[in-house]
C-alpha cells in the first residue's frame, strides 16, 4: 500500500519529466534539420556584424526564457537583436530605436525563411550580407536555394528549447566552480549544441582542421589552447538520440579509459567524447545531480590527466558555500 510519501515522490518525478521533455530524434528529425539551418542564418547575421572574439565566442546564440537570442548586435551607431520565440513561435527583430518586425515560425523552406528575414532587415534599414553556405554540414545547400528543408513541428521546437533551458541552467551552476578562463554557456549553431568550455591556460597543438564547410583557420583558432568542454546535443549520425557530452583537447593519453560518473556514461571512440544519454538524465530521480556528476568527473579526468594546475583554477566547496550565503547581503 502506498503512503503519502510515495504519491509525493511519483508527483515530483512526473514534474521533473515534464521539465526535461521527451526528445526522440526520429520523431522530429525533419524539424531539427530545418531549425538547424534557420539558426545558422541568424547566427551568421550576428557573426558578420560582431568584432571577432577568441574561440568564435562572438557568433553564438543564448538561451532565453522564450527561446534563443543573438543578444545585441552592432550596426554602426545602432543596435539590433534577433530572437527565436518557441512559445508563440515567431522570430523577432528589434532595434534600439524602437522598430520591430516579426515573422511566423511555421512549416516553410529554408530559402523562404532566409528571403523573408533579409527583407525584414532591409525594411529596418539594416543592410547585412552573409555567406549563404551552411557550416559544419556535409552536402550543404545554400540557404537561398534550400527548398528541401521545410518542416516545423511547434511541439518539438518547444521541447528542444525546454531541454536547452534545463541544460543551460545546470551548466551555469557547473561554471561557477571554475575561476580560470571559461567560456559563457552558449549555443553553437554550426553543430546545434549548447556548450561550456574550461581552459588550463596553456597553448594546445595545432588542430588538424577538416570540419566540413568550415575554414581550418576558424577551427584552429577555436582550439588554440588546452581545454575541457562539455555540452548538450540533440544527436545525429552515429548517435541517434540526444546526449550530454564531454571531451578534452588535446586528448590526454588513456582519457577514454577514465572512470566517469554516472556508470551509464560511456566513451565513444568515433566522436572521441564521453556521452551520457539524455533519456537517462530525464528519467533520473535527480537529473541535475546526474548531469553535474558527469560534468565534474569528465572535467577532473581531463584536468588530472592533462596536468592542469587545479588549485589555481577552481573554487573550493567552502568558497562556493560562503559566496552563496553572502550573495543575498550584497
Amino acid at each position: 500500500m502506498e503512503g503519502p510519501s510515495d504519491h509525493s515522490s511519483l508527483s515530483n518525478h512526473s514534474l521533473v519529466s515534464e521539465q526535461w521533455p521527451d526528445l526522440p530524434l526520429e520523431e522530429w528529425k525533419d524539424t531539427y534539420a530545418t531549425l538547424h539551418m534557420w539558426t545558422q542564418i541568424v547566427g551568421k547575421i550576428r557573426m558578420v556584424q560582431t568584432p571577432w572574439v577568441n574561440h568564435s565566442w562572438h557568433v553564438t546564440l543564448y538561451v532565453t526564457a522564450r527561446g534563443l537570442t543573438t543578444s545585441p548586435i552592432p550596426y554602426g551607431v545602432r543596435t539590433f537583436q534577433i530572437d527565436f520565440d518557441f512559445i508563440e513561435h515567431r522570430l523577432w527583430v528589434r532595434t534600439n530605436d524602437g522598430a520591430i518586425r516579426s515573422m511566423a515560425l511555421q512549416p516553410r523552406s529554408v530559402a523562404d525563411f532566409y528571403h523573408e528575414l533579409m527583407l525584414m532587415l532591409r525594411q529596418l534599414e539594416l543592410d547585412v550580407n552573409i555567406h549563404t553556405t551552411p557550416n559544419e554540414i556535409i552536402d550543404a545547400i545554400p540557404f537561398d536555394r534550400d527548398h528541401v528543408h521545410a518542416a516545423y513541428d511547434p511541439e518539438y521546437a518547444n521541447r528542444v528549447w525546454r531541454a536547452l533551458v534545463q541544460a543551460d541552467r545546470v551548466f551555469k551552476e557547473f561554471r561557477t566552480r571554475f575561476i580560470g578562463k571559461c567560456s559563457p554557456v552558449h549555443f553553437f549553431w554550426g553543430s546545434f549544441d549548447l556548450a561550456v568550455t574550461r581552459f588550463s591556460g596553456r597553448k594546445g597543438p595545432e588542430h588538424p582542421g577538416g570540419v566540413p564547410n568550415c575554414p581550418d583557420w576558424v577551427t584552429r583558432e577555436a582550439y588554440s589552447h588546452q581545454l575541457s568542454s562539455c555540452g548538450f546535443w540533440p544527436g545525429g549520425g552515429t548517435v541517434p538520440y540526444p546526449v550530454f557530452y564531454a571531451y578534452a583537447y588535446p586528448e590526454p593519453k588513456e582519457f577514454g579509459a577514465a572512470l566517469i560518473h554516472p556508470g551509464n556514461a560511456c566513451y565513444d571512440s568515433i566522436m572521441r567524447e564521453f556521452l551520457l544519454p539524455y533519456d537517462d538524465v530525464r528519467n533520473a530521480q535527480s537529473p541535475d545531480a546526474m548531469v553535474l556528476d558527469f560534468l565534474q568527473s569528465s572535467y577532473e579526468a581531463a584536468a588530472n590527466m592533462g596536468d592542469w594546475n587545479r588549485p589555481a583554477l577552481e573554487r573550493t566547496e567552502y568558497d562556493l558555500q560562503r559566496i552563496k550565503a553572502l550573495q543575498s547581503t550584497v
